[in-house]
């Protein structure tokens, strides 16, 4: 069982690693083995969870890109090949929200959620699974979904609507890519304590999220790390691809 898990070897590239919850995953990957690659728009912070990966022992390198622009995708793509040769996993963790009421929504702010959240995932897919095709590599895809993906929440449209769109494009490329081997899954995290809905987390809304999660707590960001090894490893989810995982400490399960 030791070496189910093990990803020694591979090259895991984390879009959004120098986030809350994207920085959690990147450490779990490689506390398991990998060479994580933090991309990220901020490459102070993406700096800063290399240090602490490294200061644990692992490998880890930072590159600056802008998830919405294919150009700086294909840059870093090309400065990690050159760093690492290549890609085996590839975490998309970038992820920006809004409380705009929905009849105030500009579509200014609307373009800029879907850009970053939706469009910036579908752009990473084309680049890093081409190059997983193009050198013959079985690869594992991960995106970042959300609990609005499925039942939409309240106060967070834009962000709601991309998650959904997000978890058909999985489900899509599961199946295109599956012939080249590469598995295509998502993560549904419930609520953790990420920069994008702290902003909207007051009294009476974190009410609301306790009566919906029968855990009745928020989760820690070192919780989504068992999925993403799990998902990431070829051996432990060889016959995964097309899922969407639930962390949410039951939030899914609940109706009233």
């Amino acid at each position: 069982m030791t070496t189910l898990f093990d990803l020694t070897g591979k090259t895991a590239v984390a879009i959004g690693g120098n986030g809350v919850l994207g920085s959690a995953m990147a450490k779990g990957l490689a506390e398991h083995g990998a060479r994580v690659a933090i991309v990220g728009r901020n490459l102070e912070k993406a700096e800063e969870v290399v240090k602490e990966i490294t200061a644990g022992g692992g490998e880890a390198k930072a590159f600056q890109a802008d998830v919405s622009s294919r150009d700086s995708l294909i840059r870093a793509a090309e400065e990690i090949d050159q760093w690492s040769g290549g890609c085996d996993i590839l975490l998309n963790a970038p992820g920006t929200n809004s409380s705009t009421p929905f009849l105030e929504l500009e579509m200014d702010e609307y373009d800029k959620i879907m850009e970053i959240n939706l469009k910036g995932i579908v752009l990473a897919c084309q680049i890093f699974a081409k190059r997983m095709i193009d050198q013959n590599r079985k690869g594992s895809i991960i995106n970042i979904s959300s609990v609005s993906s499925t039942t939409p929440l309240s106060r967070v449209f834009t962000y709601s609507v991309s998650k959904a769109g997000l978890n058909s494009v999985t489900q899509y490329l599961a199946r295109e890519f599956a012939p080249n081997g590469i598995r295509v899954n998502a993560i549904i995290p419930g609520f953790f304590p990420a920069e994008q809905n702290r902003k909207i987390l007051d009294e009476e809304r974190i009410e609301n999220i306790m009566r919906h999660t029968p855990m009745n707590r928020f989760g820690e960001a070192e919780e989504l790390q068992g999925a993403t090894v799990w998902l990431a490893s070829e051996k432990a989810s060889s016959f995964v691809t097309g899922a969407l995982i639930r962390v949410d400490g039951g939030f899914g399960s609940m109706t009233i």
